[in-house]
């Protein structure tokens, strides 16, 4: 999950949600045909739905989205962007959805960022000899030949390093900025280098974006502001930034040497990766599930985002196992480099906009595949109370929770312009413990999660292209 659009808004308590769904402000139809009846039309989805969630969480499809997961992992690997392990990655999802009986499995064209970490290091020699684990952050450049030697200034933040900026001058720059929330603190992470650059520092080194260290660094991208000179930029542990900080306050002077071999080749070819039931009445109509295929070049990708990947493909699937073809057309798309900003994301809108009328909703699931409590949704009211009725067919698993602000990098334009849009809402307290870490392994997936999240996938997804009328605007 590249991470720049999160929100967090406090969860409906179910006194609320009722009061939303019969309050005098909501309108008295969805479109072409009053509410009441749409809620009774949704209603009549209910043994649909338990077939889904039967054959998800307890039949024969139980653990499936789990076992081909770690299968996938296992066999590719990491799969950064532009690298050789995401072309490997993209083949063997066409193949695998192709074995699977899907329709209309295709690849589409995209340019892709590819940029190489390379070998790296950092060495602390003064006030004493220490390796410190380090991980470059995406699109930086490399340390000159030989690497940085200098001394270290410490700052907490944006306006301490700006009334130090004197002190910058020829120094690495250690940013021990506090943990807050992820989408506050991780500008460090992308514009802390320009920002020390900009007062003469020669490097950075960014406390890892994280609630929750064992030693363990954080990639990430980050952005060089235009006009600025690019300096080499990585993150460090919590406890290392900690540790200098502390150095620092005693008034201990700290050298660091920093060498990085970074590249930035140029934009790789690559796909995005499809597959579709074609709806029965509206196939030219679109929901639209997701996940993206590409990941950081450390762990194996399984929670960020391998597991959004899985379960929308799992999806199709349990649909496809119980013979369920919806009015309109489900796709699924894999993206391909999330990481570096959507890149892949955005090259399918401009491709497909002109049709944007017919994509009915977009989904994305880039936050994990923990133990899920429903959806985030952003749409027009009238969207919202059809949604609200839709999760009530989850009850069984107890995933009814309707949020606000749908999320994700990959379909925040189709938002912008007016789709509805979802995102997967799990209980995600430990994902940024293990966030673009080589702690993202098979060992933080539970089986029994992902049939969850995918039984929820699959009922939402289903349930919505199979409506007598589109989502309102």
């Amino acid at each position: 999950m590249q991470g720049r659009q999160i929100k967090r808004c406090g969860l409906f308590s179910l006194t609320l949600l009722a009061t939303f769904l019969h309050c005098s402000c909501l309108p008295h139809s969805t479109g072409g045909k009053p509410f009441p009846e749409t809620a009774k039309e949704i209603a009549s989805y209910t043994k649909v739905a338990k077939s889904i969630i039967d054959l998800a969480v307890y039949g024969k499809a139980q653990n499936r989205s789990y076992e081909r997961l770690a299968d996938f992992t296992d066999t590719i690997g990491n799969r950064v962007s532009g690298s050789k392990n995401l072309d490997l990655a993209i083949n063997y999802m066409f193949s695998a959805l192709r074995k699977d009986g899907l329709e209309n499995v295709h690849l589409e064209p995209v340019k892709i960022p590819h940029w190489v970490r390379g070998e790296e290091s950092a060495m602390m020699l003064q006030p004493r000899n220490h390796t410190m684990a380090i991980l470059g952050l995406g699109s930086s450049v490399a340390t000159p030949q030989g690497g940085i030697e200098a001394e270290v200034l410490v700052v907490e933040s944006f306006e301490e390093l700006k009334k130090r900026q004197k002190e910058a001058i020829g120094k690495i720059v250690v940013y021990n900025q506090p943990f807050v929330s992820y989408e506050e603190t991780v500008q460090y992470r992308e514009i802390g280098a320009s920002k020390a650059a900009e007062v003469g520092a020669v490097a950075t080194l960014i406390r890892s974006i994280t609630p929750f260290s064992i030693n363990s660094p954080h990639t990430g991208w980050q952005d060089y502001q235009e006009g600025v000179q690019k300096i080499p930029t990585a993150c460090i542990t919590v406890e290392d930034a900690m540790m200098m900080a502390r150095m620092a306050k005693r008034g201990q002077r700290i050298v660091v040497r920093l060498t990085m071999n970074a590249q930035t080749f140029p934009d790789a070819d690559s796909f995005n990766t499809v597959a579709e039931i074609i709806g029965s009445e509206h196939p030219e109509q679109v929901v639209l599930l997701s996940g993206h295929l590409d990941s950081w070049d450390v762990g194996q990708g399984a929670m960020d985002d391998g597991g959004g990947a899985l379960i929308s493909w799992e999806a199709l699937s349990l649909l496809k196992d119980l013979g369920l073809r919806p009015r309109r057309t489900l796709r699924t798309v894999l993206w391909s480099a999330e990481e570096q900003g959507g890149v892949g994301a955005q090259q399918y809108f401009q491709l497909h906009k002109v049709n944007i009328s017919n994509f009915n909703l977009v989904m994305e699931s880039d936050l994990g595949t923990f133990s899920p409590l429903g959806l985030q949704f952003t749409g027009s009211a009238q969207a919202r109370a059809v949604m609200a009725e839709v999760m009530k067919l989850l009850k069984p698993i107890n995933t009814t929770t309707l949020e606000q602000h749908g999320e994700g990098v990959d379909i925040e334009m189709w938002m912008d312009a007016g789709v509805p849009g979802a995102s997967l809402h799990v209980a995600d307290s430990r994902y940024f413990w293990f966030h673009h870490t080589n702690g993202d392994t098979m060992s933080v997936q539970s089986p029994i999660e992902m049939n969850l999240c995918s039984a929820l996938w699959a009922v939402v997804a289903y349930v919505v292209a199979d409506l007598e009328e589109m989502l309102p605007r």
